[in-house]
């Protein structure tokens, strides 16, 4: 909400208080990172960095628990910042490490269904709008991703935007995307292996609506 304010203002400075308008290069809010960093928010992130970077380390899992609560007591007030490594997109296992986990069906009680649960989301996108959800190669899912991960998109989104689906020809399958139901959560963006999808923001008023909240 802070964040959301704070754009909202610098948008308002830039555009009546701004000799720079063009209608080809757009407006730059160059004063809106620093008045994020200025307000209570940069001060109340920095009091919490360590605490999910400290069970990457060699503390392991209850040594990153300890090390949460001294920080949190402390504020934050270590000199340093620790570091998750490497990126999240890395640390994704291959299909031959791992087991496969058969899952229970939902039972609509305290389980459910993906497609139950996005709509309770209210999400929704205008049809003829240009696609935010996008693929920089488009041999990469079945190439790499389906054959090394076994099709991680369909796991790691929440919502069921990608799915490998049979090709038109029947040579194979071929990664499906259903935009429509995409949630905003950008876990593709980061969790993707092979840094191979493009979010991109879509068009104002699309995304979900938790009305029910």
């Amino acid at each position: 909400m802070k964040s959301g304010l704070l754009a909202a203002e610098s948008t308002f400075d830039a555009i009546f208080n701004s000799s720079e308008i063009s209608q080809t290069t757009g407006l730059e809010l160059k004063d809106y990172e620093e008045k994020v960093k200025s307000s209570w928010i940069w001060s109340d992130l920095k009091q919490v960095r360590n605490v999910r970077p400290s069970f990457h380390t060699k503390l392991g899992l209850f040594g990153g628990m300890v090390y949460s609560g001294f920080t949190l007591a402390i504020k934050g007030k270590e000199p340093w910042t620790l570091s998750h490594g490497v990126p999240d997109n890395e640390r994704l296992k291959t299909k031959t490490e791992v087991s496969v986990i058969e899952y229970p069906k939902p039972d609509g009680k305290i389980s459910f269904d993906i497609l139950s649960s996005v709509a309770l989301t209210g999400t929704n996108h205008e049809g003829d709008q240009p696609a935010h959800l996008t693929l920089l190669d488009d041999s990469v899912p079945v190439n790499t991703n389906l054959n090394l991960y076994d099709g991680p998109e369909g796991r790691f989104c929440p919502a069921g935007v990608y799915e490998y689906v049979p090709s038109e020809d029947g040579t194979g399958d071929r990664l499906q995307i259903n935009a429509q139901n995409c949630i905003h959560c950008k876990t593709c963006d980061i969790k993707d292996p092979t840094q191979n999808i493009n979010w991109v923001v879509p068009e104002p008023g699309g995304g979900p609506a938790y009305n029910g909240m």
